[in-house]
C-alpha cells in the first residue's frame, strides 16, 4: 500500500436535473480525477430527493451499474443510489474500487424533517463498519448519520470516513462543526461530499487528522494529496486509544 493518496470531494447541483444529465456531470467530473485516487460524491447525486420518481430512480440505478463499476478504474469511488428490492426502496451507500462493487448498505439514519421515513426502508446501524481496501481502513456516515456520535465509535480506527451528503443551508454551521469534529475525534481523514443546490449547504471538504481543513464552495471538486502516514503520527502523538 502507497501511503500518497489524492483525496476528492464532488460538489454540483442536480436537485433540478434529469437522471440523464446528472450522469453525465458525474461522469464528466469523475474523468477529471486522477488515478489512485479515493472520490466521493454527494448522496443521491444522480436523482436527488425526487419522491414521485423512486421507480425511475431504482431502474436508472440497474441500468448504469457497469458504467459506475467502470467508473473506478484505477481508484476508490462511492456514491449512494436509489435501488429497490421487494417493493421497498433504499438508500444505498455503494463502494466501487478497480472496476468492481466492494460494499452495498442502505442508509441507516433517515432523516424526519425531510419525510425520508415516509418513502425510504432503513438498513441496520450494524452494518456501519469499517473496511478495508488495499490496506487503507474505510467508514461511512451517510449524511443525517454524521449527527449521531455513537457511530463515530462504531468506526472508530478507520483511516478514511467518507460522508456523502445531501445537507440543508439553515444548517451549513452544523456540516462543518460535525465533520471537522469527526476528523479529530477520530484523527482520520474525513471526505465530506454535498450538494450544491440552491437551498443546500455545499461545505464539501477533505478533512485531516489533525483538523486543517479543505474547503472551497465555489468549485466542482475539492481535492488534496495526502500521506497517510499522518494518522498513524497523530495517534502517536496524541494517544486517546486508537
Amino acid at each position: 500500500m502507497t501511503s500518497k493518496k489524492t483525496l476528492v470531494a464532488l460538489q454540483f447541483n442536480y436537485e433540478k436535473k434529469s437522471l440523464e444529465d446528472n450522469f453525465k456531470t458525474l461522469k464528466r467530473l469523475m474523468n477529471r480525477t486522477t488515478e489512485n485516487s479515493i472520490v466521493l460524491a454527494p448522496e443521491l447525486c444522480l436523482s436527488g430527493y425526487k419522491y414521485d420518481s423512486l421507480q425511475d430512480s431504482a431502474e436508472f440505478s440497474k441500468k448504469i451499474l457497469t458504467e459506475l463499476k467502470e467508473l473506478s478504474t484505477c481508484k476508490t469511488f462511492a456514491l449512494t443510489l436509489i435501488e429497490e428490492e421487494k417493493g421497498n426502496y433504499f438508500n444505498n451507500l455503494k463502494i466501487f474500487h478497480n472496476g468492481n462493487l466492494i460494499q452495498t448498505r442502505a442508509k441507516a439514519k433517515l432523516f424526519p424533517l425531510g419525510d425520508e421515513e415516509k418513502f425510504f426502508t432503513s438498513g441496520e446501524t450494524k452494518d456501519i463498519n469499517i473496511i478495508e481496501i488495499d490496506g487503507i481502513k474505510i467508514a461511512t456516515l451517510v449524511c443525517f448519520e454524521l449527527r449521531f456520535t455513537e457511530l463515530w465509535q462504531q468506526i472508530k480506527g478507520a483511516d478514511i470516513i467518507l460522508v456523502p451528503s445531501f445537507w440543508g443551508k439553515l444548517r451549513k454551521e452544523h456540516l462543518k462543526i460535525l465533520s471537522e469534529a469527526l476528523g479529530v475525534a477520530n484523527q482520520a481523514f474525513v471526505i465530506v461530499a454535498n450538494s450544491s443546490d440552491e437551498e443546500m449547504a455545499s461545505s464539501s471538504a477533505i478533512i485531516t487528522p489533525f483538523g486543517d481543513i479543505y474547503r472551497d464552495d465555489s468549485s466542482f471538486i475539492v481535492t488534496h494529496n495526502v500521506d497517510l502516514n499522518e494518522i498513524e503520527k497523530m495517534r502517536r502523538y496524541i494517544k486517546i486509544g486508537l
